[in-house]
C-alpha cells in the first residue's frame, strides 16, 4: 500500500446524514493534536491538517450565531417555506448548519437564541427553540 493512501474514515459521508434523518445523535469530529472539534464530515483537521480525526459525540443543544430567511428554497422544502436557515454553536464545541421550520419572519429567530436538534424525516439537521416542538409557527 502507498504511503499516500487516504485513511479509512468511521463511517462514510451517506451514513453520517442518514444518522440524522433517522434520529441518531449529531456526530463531529475532534482532532487529537489541537483539539478542534468540527461537524463537518472530513479525513483531516481543517485548522491544522492532521490526518486520522476521531469520532466526536456532539451535543444535541447550542446557539444561533447567524441565520437567513429563506423564502425560496429548494423543493424538498417548498411546503416548508419561508424557514431560518441558521448556524449553531454547539454547546461543548463544532458549529453546525440547519434549519427552523417553525421561523417565519426575520423576528421570529435572535443570534444567541437557544436552540436544540430535532430529528426530522426531510435532509439536514432540523432545530426547535430548547422547549418548543417542530409545528410551532412564529
Amino acid at each position: 500500500m502507498a504511503d499516500d493512501a487516504l485513511p479509512a474514515a468511521p463511517h462514510t459521508v451517506d451514513e453520517w446524514v442518514k444518522s440524522y434523518e433517522e434520529g441518531g445523535p449529531l456526530r463531529g469530529f475532534r482532532c487529537p493534536d489541537c483539539g478542534l472539534i468540527t461537524a463537518t464530515w472530513s479525513l483531516a483537521c481543517p485548522s491544522c491538517g492532521h490526518i486520522g480525526l476521531e469520532e466526536h459525540a456532539l451535543a444535541a443543544t447550542g446557539r444561533v450565531v447567524a441565520f437567513t430567511l429563506l423564502t425560496v428554497p429548494g423543493d424538498e422544502f417548498l411546503n416548508d417555506a419561508p424557514y431560518a436557515y441558521v448556524v449553531v454553536a454547539l454547546d461543548g464545541g463544532g458549529r453546525i448548519t440547519g434549519w427552523m421550520p417553525s421561523v417565519r419572519t426575520e423576528e421570529g429567530v435572535r443570534i444567541g437564541e437557544r436552540v436544540r436538534f430535532h430529528p426530522s424525516y426531510k435532509p439536514g439537521v432540523q432545530f426547535v427553540r430548547e422547549g418548543d416542538g417542530p409545528e410551532e409557527n412564529r
